[in-house]
Formats: structure tokens, C-alpha cells, sequence
């Protein structure tokens, strides 16, 4: 098994795993709390998983290139592929995965897919860059799944049993597009948000995650009524956005997208699908998130 690649300053230490260029710990050496989910298989075994190269589920798990069928799980294949990992300084590491013969055999197209990881102060960075590698254009969705936890380990009785929220900086509701089967439908749902707050209930995920679309936020704030610790998660030119649970479980995920599910009368053409980003060859993509510990 890969061992995993720790970065460290004076205000963080954090490990990513080169199995998915995966963030498996996140801890605030000055809070003496660790923030990240710690990944149990009894509510889901995944801490942070990058979603390439599609968002969510394929109607039938199936799409069709230039007339082909093909099949992916949901949320693609890299959280499961191992990345040649390069540990760069202390404080940075980049994660590298390109395509091979069984990648092609269910995605037909050449790329390379870079997570660079940063620390600066008390803020983490991942910024993700997609090259086109191939002759033809690039089609593929990405997105950010990492999960929270709540409380943040280390933080002791009665505190760990208060009501989280999520701050929002700028939205005062919410549009939510609902999910059938995992598929989004056209149906919608206004949630409003008093004093910007969203507290997480899990009546809110009976139905599987909230899917968002070009909200004006760039920032939500996990928070607590009865302890002082959170996080402060940033992103920016994300299209989507994605909040989840399972219902009642002590975490909670934050999943900025570009690229979404199918809708549920998609017509399964890859390059037709809502969200789908494309890149002629030789081109450059980059996204970024961050999140600092408090």
C-alpha cells in the first residue's frame, strides 16, 4: 500500500494519500483539533475524493462518444486510480494521473490530471489542473468532495452535541434542484436561509445531497451554536455546487463542481451533457478551493 505524503507548517499538518490524491487528515496544530472525516465505512468509507471525469451519475451509468457507448460509476474514476505523487517542499505536493489502456477503455481520451496542494499560514489549497493531451478536444467534469467533520475531533461533550450550520457570505435562499435516482430532475426547491444561515438537518438530505447551480457565494463558514471551531471554505469559477450527508451522520461535504449529474431525460451524448467542460488539444484547465481551520 502507498504510505501516505504529510505536509506540515507551523499552524498545519495534513496527509494526502497518493491512492486518489486523497486529503485523509487535516488537523489545526494550534486548536489541537482535526477537522477532516476520518473516512469509517459505517457512514462512508471516502474522506475527500476528486470527481474526474464526470460529476455524480450517468443516466444508465452509460454515455455515448462519437456514436460509442461507454460505462463509468458515478463520480468517475480517479478517487480510485493511484497518482505518482511528488512531494515538492514541506509545505507543497503535487499528485499526477494520466491516462493508460484501462482508462481509454472506458474514457477514450488522453489527459494528464495534476492536484497540487498548498499551505500558507492556516489555509489549505488544491488547485487541480487538466491538460488535454490528445489530437481531438477534451471533454470532462471535475469536482471537490471533501467531508467535514462535526464536531471536529477534539472537541469534547457538551459541545460536540450543538447544532452546526453553514454561513453562506452573500445568499439568503437557496434554489435546489432535486435528484431522482441520482439523476437531476426538473424540479426545484427554495430553502431559505435566515441570517444567511443553513443548519444542518438531516431531513435536508433525505433525498440525497443539494444540488446548487451559480450561486453568488464564493464562501460558506462551518460553524457551531455551542463551540467556537469550524472551517472557512473559499472557491472560485465552479458552476455547481453540491451539499451532502448521510442522513444524520457527524460529518458534512462541501463539493464545489464543474459538471454536474445527468439530467434525467439527458440523451446520454457526452458532449451535449450539462456542465461538460471541453478543451482543444494542448489546452490548460485550473480550479482551486481552500479552507482554513479555526
Amino acid at each position: 500500500m502507498s504510505e501516505l505524503v504529510f505536509l506540515e507548517n507551523d499552524c498545519l499538518r495534513v496527509a494526502i494519500h497518493p491512492r486518489g490524491a486523497e486529503l485523509q487528515l487535516l488537523e489545526n496544530k494550534k486548536t489541537g483539533k482535526s477537522y477532516l472525516w476520518t473516512g469509517d465505512s459505517a457512514w462512508w468509507g471516502k474522506f475527500s475524493p476528486v470527481l474526474f471525469p464526470i460529476v455524480g451519475s450517468l443516466k444508465d451509468n452509460t454515455y455515448y462518444y462519437n456514436g460509442k457507448a461507454y460505462t463509468l460509476p458515478r463520480h468517475g474514476f480517479a478517487r480510485d486510480r493511484s497518482f505518482v505523487a511528488e512531494k515538492t517542499s514541506t509545505v507543497t505536493a503535487n499528485f499526477n494521473l494520466q491516462d493508460d489502456a484501462g482508462t481509454r477503455s472506458v474514457y477514450p481520451f488522453s489527459f494528464s490530471l495534476d492536484l497540487y496542494y498548498q499551505l500558507v499560514n492556516d489555509r489549505l489549497s488544491l488547485r487541480y489542473t487538466v491538460q488535454n493531451k490528445g489530437a481531438g478536444r477534451l471533454w470532462f467534469s471535475l469536482g471537490a468532495h471533501p467531508a467535514f467533520a462535526l464536531p471536529p475531533r477534539g472537541v469534547e461533550a457538551p459541545q460536540a452535541f450543538s447544532r452546526h450550520y453553514l454561513e453562506f457570505d452573500t445568499s439568503t435562499s437557496l434554489r435546489r434542484f432535486t435528484l431522482e435516482n441520482g439523476l437531476v430532475s426538473p424540479r426545484t426547491e427554495t430553502v431559505a436561509l435566515p441570517d444567511r444561515r443553513l443548519y444542518i438537518r438531516k431531513e435536508l438530505f433525505a433525498k440525497d445531497a443539494m444540488v446548487l447551480k451559480d450561486i453568488p457565494d464564493t464562501c460558506i463558514c462551518l460553524r457551531a451554536d455551542l463551540h467556537p471551531y469550524g472551517v472557512e471554505f473559499r472557491w472560485k469559477d465552479f458552476p455547481f455546487f453540491g451539499i451532502w450527508q448521510p442522513a444524520g451522520a457527524p460529518f458534512i461535504c462541501l463539493e464545489p463542481w464543474c459538471g454536474v449529474a445527468d439530467q434525467v431525460n439527458h440523451n446520454q451524448d457526452i458532449t451535449q451533457k450539462e456542465g461538460i467542460q471541453s478543451l482543444a488539444a494542448g489546452d490548460y484547465f485550473m480550479r482551486e478551493w481552500s479552507v482554513r481551520c479555526f
